[in-house]
């Protein structure tokens, strides 16, 4: 529905009500979109976020997870239970300290906020725990630490290949949630070349382009769509990751 008002004009979709077929006003609804905001820009700025949240909380969450499941130390469950629980608390609980502290460090108007916080991912860190210790075998480490291999070369040639389908899952799902974060970069971001795509989409709201409707569907499809391929590409290592994790030898 959404992909088919994006080519109907606003009485097409107020007289016809919902179709099936598509209509012929997609370009005019792009030009009535354009001429409000760049929405490319925002694309190429969310696209931006997105993939450096996704490669660099992957990343860290991994050799996070790695740690907790593979050393045993003193205050290993203290610390995996303090993860746990920040797992329970709502981000939108901290958003005014976190504003105050990034006002602070003079990094607001900035992508900074929206990346680097993003590497502590509690429930990512969780998840490819338990992943870690239902799959990897600690003999695996063993013999490689028996031929010279030093602990990050192991994490890095045994230990990320066994757990990537937990990471391409989590990936996933972060890079969906980046997507579509809207509250942090409407209070951290106040340059509009800056917005991200989701909140160029909700600026459209206040502007004149809510009576074409078409413009607005069209606008939203730009948004969704990108995820939804993605979705339906990577959906495999869902898959993938819930066998692995569920047959042990």
């Amino acid at each position: 529905m959404m992909i088919i008002n994006a080519t109907r004009s606003t009485a097409e979709i107020l007289r016809n009500g919902f179709t099936l077929l598509p209509s012929r006003s997609l370009l005019d609804n792009y030009n009535v979109l354009l001429s409000y905001m760049d929405v490319w820009k925002g694309f190429r700025n969310s696209l931006f976020i997105a993939i450096s949240v996704t490669v660099l909380s992957s990343y860290f969450s991994a050799l996070t997870a790695y740690g907790f499941a593979v050393y045993k130390f003193k205050g290993s469950n203290a610390l995996f239970v303090s993860v746990l629980v920040l797992m329970m608390v709502p981000g939108q609980l901290g958003l005014i300290g976190f504003y105050d502290l990034a006002k602070t460090l003079g990094i607001l108007d900035s992508y900074i906020p929206l990346i680097v916080p993003s590497i502590a991912a509690p429930f990512t860190v969780f998840f490819l725990r338990q992943f870690v210790v239902s799959t990897l075998h600690p003999s695996l480490l063993e013999a490689a630490r028996i031929d010279g291999a030093g602990e990050l070369r192991i994490f890095h040639q045994i230990g990320i290949p066994i757990m990537m389908p937990a990471i391409a899952t989590m990936g996933i799902f972060t890079f969906i949630g980046s997507w579509n974060n809207y509250i942090l970069p409407l209070v951290v971001l106040f340059t509009p070349s800056k917005y991200t795509l989701p909140v160029m989409m909700g600026a459209l709201r206040g502007s004149q382009v809510e009576s074409n409707i078409g413009a607005m569907y069209l606008g939203i499809a730009i948004s969704v769509v990108p995820i939804m391929i993605m979705f339906l590409f990577l959906s495999k290592y869902i898959i993938s990751s819930i066998s692995a994790g569920s047959v042990k030898e």
